[in-house]
């Protein structure tokens, strides 16, 4: 059952570098480009999705990923 949740997770490919610690971290949200830069595929994040998405943001080197939370 997917729990409601107003997160999403937003990239800043400026400073992306490819290290894919994220896709890593949860290849169910996160992959890499052909650019090598991440790419999302999934944008939303569920209440249970939260802590896996929380490791994915925090495991980036170059501080690329951020979750925000949408207004509902």
């Amino acid at each position: 059952m997917n729990s409601s949740s107003n997160t999403v997770v937003i990239a800043d490919l400026s400073r992306c570098q490819g290290y894919a610690n994220c896709v890593i971290t949860d290849s169910s949200r996160f992959d890499l480009g052909d650019d090598g830069k991440v790419s999302i595929l999934q944008q939303g994040v569920a209440a249970e999705e939260l802590p896996l998405a929380e490791e994915a943001v925090k495991s980036c080197p170059a501080l690329a990923l951020r979750l925000e939370s949408e207004p509902t």
